[in-house]
This record gives structure tokens, C-alpha cells and sequence, in this order.
């Protein structure tokens, strides 16, 4: 159980995160257990992780502000292990380092600055600038499945229904001059079927050979008669 202290601390640096909201980091306590606590840092620009989103949680001991937390990364981001403890100055791989005026804030912008370095660490991958952006592209998509990440940045989620909704909208505006319009083309011609089937019987019609007429052939060979049996009748 924590102690009032702890519970007094974070209280307190919750508030001052709601008065001055950090860069590129938003965190939040869980409703049901103060020591652990959610986050997401989004990626700095210029970097491979610019557009990503990164969902991790920070697990605070009962006797903070006096022992380190430990954090973890839920979101693959080419940088750290998923669900593994990230080894850092501020957390609880080194308590001998550990500073009790360090708070929430400056842990998380220590890992986001940490998160932007090559520098291996435990709990550290090694991966291309290539996978870090691809993985930074799917990151929001990803975060939006975890219900406890729904449930704590709704604003998120609101972040990501307009995404998807811009995409949509982007894709029927092109649509008329792509290769999309071909199915309305389709509706349209199949919804006058007996036009379409007409204008099929002409056009095959049109294109089949017309067979020679039988009486043509009959006068041709009449015609051929008399001129042979000309020449008879004289003698």
C-alpha cells in the first residue's frame, strides 16, 4: 500500500501536468491504483519516429519519491522491447542514481529524449530507420486496441477516427478519375439491363457477317445460262 506521502506526491505532480501540460508527452494515473501510471509520447520531428504515438506505463514503488519506478513501452517502436523494463538512469535499474526531485514529467521526458538516442540499454532493440518509421505509422492504429488505452486517451481515439475519416474522404475524391469509378459504371449499365442487352444484339449484328442472299444466287446462275446458251441458240 502506498504511503501518504507517495499518494500526496503524485496527486500533486498530476495536477501540475494538467496546469502545464509537457511536450510531446500526456500521462495520466490509473482510476483504480495511482501507482501505476499510463503515458504516450509522441514521437519529436526530424526523427523516425515523427507521427508515432507510444503507450507505456510507469509502475511507481509505495516509498516514492524516495525509490525509482520501473517503466515499460506497450507500443512496438524499433527502439525498446515491448512489455520489458527499460534500463535507465531514472528508473529502478539504478535506485543508486536515483534523484527524489526528479518527477512524472521529467522521467518521461528523459525517455523520450532517451527513446530519440542509438545508445543500447537493456530492454533496447536495434533496428532501421525504416522499420522505426514504419512501425511509428501503425503505432496510433495499434494503441487503439487496448482498452485500457481507449479508456485513458480518448483523445486519441478521437485522433485516430479522423485519420481514418480523412483517408476515406481523400480516397472518394479520387475515386472518379482512378480505376475506382469502373463498379458505378458497372451499377449504372446493369441497372438498364434491356438497353445493354440491345445494344449487344446490334453490335454483334453489326460485327457477324451477313450470309449472301439465296435469290441472288439463284439470278446469278440464271444469268449465267442465258449468256453460255447465246451462243447455241445462233447455230
Amino acid at each position: 500500500m502506498a504511503e501518504k506521502s507517495c499518494i500526496k506526491r503524485l496527486q500533486k505532480e498530476y495536477r501540475a501536468l494538467c496546469k502545464e501540460p509537457v511536450s510531446n508527452v500526456v500521462a495520466r494515473p490509473s482510476p483504480s491504483d495511482i501507482l501505476e501510471w499510463h503515458y504516450v509520447l509522441e514521437g519529436s520531428e526530424g526523427t523516425p519516429f515523427a507521427g508515432g504515438y507510444y503507450y507505456g506505463k510507469i509502475k511507481f514503488p509505495p516509498e516514492y519519491p524516495y525509490k525509482p519506478p520501473g517503466i515499460t513501452m506497450i507500443t512496438p517502436n524499433g527502439r525498446f522491447m515491448t512489455q520489458k523494463k527499460i534500463c535507465l538512469s531514472m528508473s529502478d535499474f539504478h535506485p543508486e542514481s536515483w534523484n527524489p526531485m526528479w518527477s512524472v514529467s521529467s522521467i518521461l521526458t528523459g525517455l523520450l529524449s532517451f527513446m530519440m538516442d542509438n545508445s543500447p540499454t537493456t530492454g533496447s532493440v536495434n533496428t532501421t530507420a525504416a522499420e522505426k518509421q514504419r512501425l511509428a505509422k501503425t503505432s496510433l492504429s495499434f494503441n487503439c486496441k487496448n482498452p485500457t488505452f481507449r479508456k485513458l486517451f480518448p483523445e486519441y481515439i478521437d485522433k485516430y477516427n479522423k485519420q481514418q475519416q480523412l483517408v476515406s474522404d481523400h480516397l472518394s475524391e479520387e475515386s472518379p478519375q482512378g480505376e475506382n469509378p469502373k463498379p458505378e459504371m458497372e451499377k449504372i449499365v446493369n441497372s438498364s439491363g434491356e438497353e445493354v442487352k440491345k445494344a449487344d444484339k446490334l453490335r454483334d449484328t453489326r460485327n457477324r457477317k451477313q450470309p449472301f442472299p439465296t435469290w441472288m444466287m439463284l439470278l446469278l446462275f440464271s444469268i449465267f445460262g442465258i449468256v453460255i446458251a447465246l451462243p447455241l441458240l445462233q447455230l
